[in-house]
């Protein structure tokens, strides 16, 4: 069993990539957004303050985000392991993410970054945007998510590097040939942490 992140840029699969390497796994792929969708749609407390600010376009607070995780991972199918998608987000995610293993006596394995150039990133949501009617997803819009990203996830990412367990494959390209990468990256860390065990 593996616990497991994901992180990438919009447009770079990221959610498509996490269900196939969960499946895997066989392992839980937790996304965020899926989990404050959950919350809303059952209209839980933590749904209800979610909502409030996700109806205004803004990013939930770190507090319920957490809160919302730590109930998940409660959950019976991820005592063995999970992926996450969407989490942590922040420097105090990865702190708040630390606390949530330390008292369960686990650690994270490996954290997986897929990379991909903005220019393609760019033209990938530009496509969608275009072919799932989105007016929304201007190029100016996908732009300033991607900016967001990079100034957001760059610490996270250093604090993951720093630890040894960051690992990064090339989100360019074909879907099977990346969850491939990917999944043979992942087996190569967990090979490593168990000989080193």
């Amino acid at each position: 069993m593996a616990r497991l992140i994901i992180m990438g840029p919009p447009g770079s699969g990221k959610g498509t990539q996490a269900e196939h390497i969960a499946g895997h796994f066989r392992i839980p792929a937790i996304s965020t957004g899926d989990l404050f969708r959950t919350h809303v749609r059952q209209k839980t407390e933590l749904g209800a303050e979610a909502s409030a600010y996700m109806d205004h376009g803004e990013f939930v607070p770190d507090h319920v985000t957490t809160a919302m995780l730590r109930q998940r991972l409660d959950e019976g199918d991820a005592e063995e392991g999970f992926l996450l998608d969407g989490y942590p987000r922040t420097v105090i995610q990865v702190a708040a993410l630390d606390e949530m293993l330390t008292d369960r006596g686990q650690a994270l394995d490996a954290a997986l970054a897929l990379t991909a150039a903005d220019h393609e990133l760019l033209a990938r949501m530009l496509r969608r945007a275009q072919e799932q009617g989105r007016s929304d997803d201007t190029e100016s819009v996908i732009q300033r998510r991607l900016e967001l990203y990079s100034d957001q996830t760059q610490p996270v990412l250093a604090a993951y590097l720093n630890r040894g367990i960051l690992l990064t494959v090339n989100g360019s390209g074909e879907r099977e040939a990346i969850t491939k990468d990917a999944i043979a990256a992942i087996e190569r860390a967990l090979a490593g942490k168990a000989v080193g065990a």
